[in-house]
């Protein structure tokens, strides 16, 4: 595919990066970034978990044993917050900083300097975020859907917290997603054209665009939420003139296509890994373009499925209910190529292909549920109930997460120039399996019995599938500490990692050496 020498790929005999703290705060190399993303998401990842378990804690037992149902709504919107702000889109990003250079032959982002910026206005957003809690009248308590009036007449005055801490995420988000595209556009390699980058640099060029098109919108609904509160205008309080529906409006046409920025970088990796395991080409590379570019227009029209049951007009919940069953279509192209990829592959099963093939089982199960609440009657019985949490964390949880450690344990060898222990990692993804199961497939039924969402109490009935789901939540959140031990052990020593540990991976990165170094492609590959 390349012919490089070992110029063009960067030593680092002559590289001049200072040591110390001064390195990681002034840093603008791509690979600093990208591992301080990715620790930082993990962190956040960590702490969102421990805020998980207080909620599957107090429902263990029908009741109230632990906490204030006001410090548990807190917990259930801070865990929100943290895991989609602060655990997901960080990885992405971190994933992004570290790979789409070395994968399209850049020497680095096009935008060193904003990149650097992008990452250290996010560890003050959270801790501005995460300070809240401590304030008279506790932390944001609405949901992480912070609808209004519970975020504008009813919140707590640390509200204002709250919503600085989105608009600097957003901005954060907004900054990475134009050096995301200014990349991708301007420094590929010569000879790499948009229809010969990986399906990683495609999903994430086009998740850029989705981040730029809907972060103002976000924006706008916490600038109306804090002016609601704070300045007396009655943007979404009806006894002014407003209406509190609009702002579900707005918030969704902002959450549907977010819901995608957490998917479609997933779809990116899955498809470089499954057939780097198959030791087969991709089967079907166009379609998965388009069916990208498909998902990503689909988004913004489909957001009201979230809304149904708010008194739309008949013709709108029909609308909203085939645009959202049409967007099953492009995501099942993607699984049926991912499972044509693998027919007849000579397939082995590394830690990263085990994690790949459970994200397309239960990341297709998520699918189904979401279809099931896309049928507008059928959804008047599911919404607002544990069906729905069991949804999303199915797409988001075994999507998203498992997505990600897929990557993880893909590119490590690359990033610390050692093989991981592979016992550990075994460990790791059976734990997290089974475990993840036993956490979100019951909620399903809870769902369709009839148990809502978001409370610190239950009936009776619900109390022996609570306390199995409970089990199941302390089971997951404790496996994650197997991957921490695993990654620490990585970075401090190991087996030497050669510069293609995969032997049917394929792409610019697997072409330099292991750890990449420092200063990677100081003159560009030339693509065949």
């Amino acid at each position: 595919m390349t012919d490089m020498t070992p110029d063009q790929v960067g030593h680092d005999d002559h590289d001049h990066k200072p040591r110390g703290m001064m390195r990681w705060l002034l840093t603008t190399n791509h690979k600093d970034i990208g591992s301080m993303y990715l620790i930082f998401s993990f962190t956040m990842f960590l702490l969102g978990g421990a805020m998980a378990l207080v909620i599957r804690a107090e429902l263990f037992q029908p009741g109230l044993q632990l906490v204030e149902p006001n410090f548990f709504n807190q917990m259930t919107t801070m865990h929100g917050l943290i895991m989609v702000f602060g655990a997901v889109m960080p990885a992405f990003t971190g994933l992004a900083n570290w790979m789409v250079p070395l994968m399209i032959g850049a020497p680095d982002m096009a935008l060193p300097r904003m990149n650097n910026w992008s990452f250290w206005i996010l560890p003050f957003a959270f801790l501005m975020l995460i300070m809240s809690l401590f304030m008279e009248g506790g932390g944001p308590n609405f949901g992480w859907t912070f609808y209004a009036p519970l975020s504008t007449t009813y919140s707590p005055d640390s509200t204002a917290l709250f919503v600085f801490a989105i608009h600097i995420m957003g901005i954060s988000s907004i900054m990475g997603a134009i050096n995301v595209i200014v990349t991708i556009m301007n420094l590929r390699a010569p000879g790499m054209t948009y229809m010969k980058m990986p399906l990683f640099v495609w999903t994430w060029f086009i998740t850029a665009f989705l981040l730029i098109a809907v972060m103002p919108v976000l924006a706008g609904a916490v600038t109306m939420v804090l002016t609601d509160k704070y300045f007396a205008t009655s943007f979404f309080d009806a006894a002014g003139g407003g209406d509190p529906v609009m702002f579900q409006h707005i918030f969704w046409f902002f959450g549907h296509p977010e819901v995608y920025i957490m998917i479609l970088p997933s779809f990116g990796i899955i498809s470089a890994i499954i057939p780097a395991f198959s030791r087969k080409k991709l089967f079907g590379y166009a379609s998965m373009v388009y069916a990208t570019a498909s998902i990503a227009g689909l988004s913004f029209i489909v957001w009201a499925h979230h809304m149904f049951t708010t008194g739309m007009p008949v013709f709108a919940e029909l609308f909203f209910m085939y645009c959202t069953m049409l967007i099953s279509v492009p995501t099942g192209v993607k699984v049926f190529n991912w499972v044509a990829t693998m027919w007849r592959g000579s397939l082995t099963f590394e830690t990263p292909m085990l994690f790949a093939l459970a994200f397309i089982v239960l990341f297709t199960i998520g699918g189904f549920s979401g279809l099931m609440l896309a049928i507008t009657p059928a959804d008047f019985q599911y919404h607002d109930t544990y069906f729905v949490v069991a949804h999303f964390h199915y797409v988001l949880v075994t999507g998203a997460i498992f997505s990600i450690m897929a990557a993880a344990y893909y590119w490590l060898p690359k990033w610390t120039g050692h093989m991981y222990n592979n016992t550990l990692a075994s460990w790791h993804f059976w734990c997290s399996l089974v475990s993840v199961n036993i956490l979100f497939f019951p909620m399903h039924f809870l769902g369709l019995a009839g148990m809502p969402r978001r409370i610190p109490d239950y009936a009776l009935q619900f109390a022996d599938i609570n306390a199995i789901v409970s089990v199941g939540a302390f089971l997951f959140g404790f496996s994650q500490l197997i991957f921490l031990v695993l990654v620490v052990k990585c970075i401090r020593g190991g087996e030497p990692a050669p510069a293609k540990p995969w032997e049917g991976a394929e792409g610019l990165e697997w072409e330099i050496p292991s750890p990449a170094p420092y200063h990677t492609f100081t003159t560009p590959p030339k693509i065949d």
